[in-house]
C-alpha cells in the first residue's frame, strides 16, 4: 500500500494547462483607434450641426433685415424732392449771407467744381449743405440723406414730417 500511495504521491507532475491565447497587440490597436475615430467623428458632427443651424438663421434673418434697411435708405419721392428749397448763389451778397454760404461751402461736393454767380443751387434742409440741383437730384433720387455729412433727409417722426416741412417753409421764406 504504501507503494500505490508513493506511486500517487510521486508521479510526475501534470503538465500546466496551456496558458489562454494571448491577445494580438495589433488588433488592440485597431479597436483603439477606431474607437477614437470615431468619437472625434461624432464631435466633428455636431460642431458641423450648430455650424450650419446658425447661418440657416442668418440667412433666414439676413434678407429681411436687408430689405428694411433698403427701403429705409430708398430715395426721396419727386414731390418731395421738388419741395427742396433751391438758392441762387450770389457772389456780391451781404456779409451774413456770404458768411453762411462760406460755411456751406462755395463748390459742389458732388462734382467738386466751385458756384458760379447767380447758378441755382439746392440747400438741404437738414444740414444746410449745397450742391448744384442737378447733382443732388440724381443723388437724391435714389438715396434719401446728404451725401456729405450722411445725415437723413426724411426721418421718421410720430409728428408725420411736420417739423420737417416747417424747416422747409422757412427755408423758403428766407
Amino acid at each position: 500500500m504504501s507503494t500505490g500511495c508513493l506511486n500517487f504521491f510521486s508521479a510526475t507532475p501534470s503538465p500546466e494547462p496551456p496558458p489562454p491565447p494571448a491577445m494580438d497587440y495589433d488588433v488592440v490597436v485597431i479597436l483603439a483607434a477606431m474607437l477614437c475615430a470615431l468619437l472625434c467623428a461624432l464631435g466633428l458632427n455636431s460642431v458641423l450641426q450648430q455650424c450650419i443651424a446658425r447661418c440657416t438663421r442668418r440667412a433666414v434673418a439676413g434678407p429681411v433685415d436687408w430689405v428694411v434697411h433698403r427701403r429705409a435708405n430708398a430715395g426721396l419721392k419727386r414731390e418731395v424732392l421738388v419741395a427742396l428749397p433751391v438758392a441762387t448763389y450770389n457772389a456780391d451778397a451781404s456779409p451774413a449771407q456770404k458768411q453762411q454760404q462760406a460755411s456751406a461751402g462755395a463748390g459742389c461736393a458732388i462734382c467738386l467744381s466751385d458756384f458760379a454767380d447767380g447758378e441755382s443751387v439746392r440747400v438741404l434742409p437738414v444740414c444746410e449743405h449745397r450742391f448744384h440741383v442737378a447733382c443732388v437730384d440724381r443723388w437724391l433720387v435714389s438715396r434719401c440723406s446728404c451725401p456729405t455729412c450722411r445725415r437723413r433727409l426724411s426721418p421718421d417722426r410720430g409728428d408725420g414730417g411736420k417739423e420737417s416741412r416747417r424747416e422747409l417753409l422757412v427755408l423758403n421764406a428766407v
